[in-house]
């Protein structure tokens, strides 16, 4: 292999939002994440569901009659 070719491969602490600190191996010097397994709602088994002004409601509204009106 050609020398000087490659990234330096570094031992990090990658930190969550949540406050989790992992590590792990990357060529970045720091890494921040969002979410981890920690918080993840997969993970944790708290389901979060958030209805950003009114979406739900407005795709049934847009969509109630669509099913009923199938053509044959």
């Amino acid at each position: 292999m050609k020398p000087d070719t490659h990234p330096n491969y570094h031992q990090i602490k990658a930190t969550c939002a949540c406050g989790n600190v992992i590590e792990l191996g990357s060529v970045n010097t720091e890494m921040k994440v969002e979410i981890c397994s920690a918080c993840h709602p997969f993970f944790t088994g708290k389901q979060k569901l958030i209805d950003t002004a009114g979406r739900i409601e407005k795709f049934k509204k847009k969509y109630a009659g669509f099913q009923g009106n199938a053509k044959k």
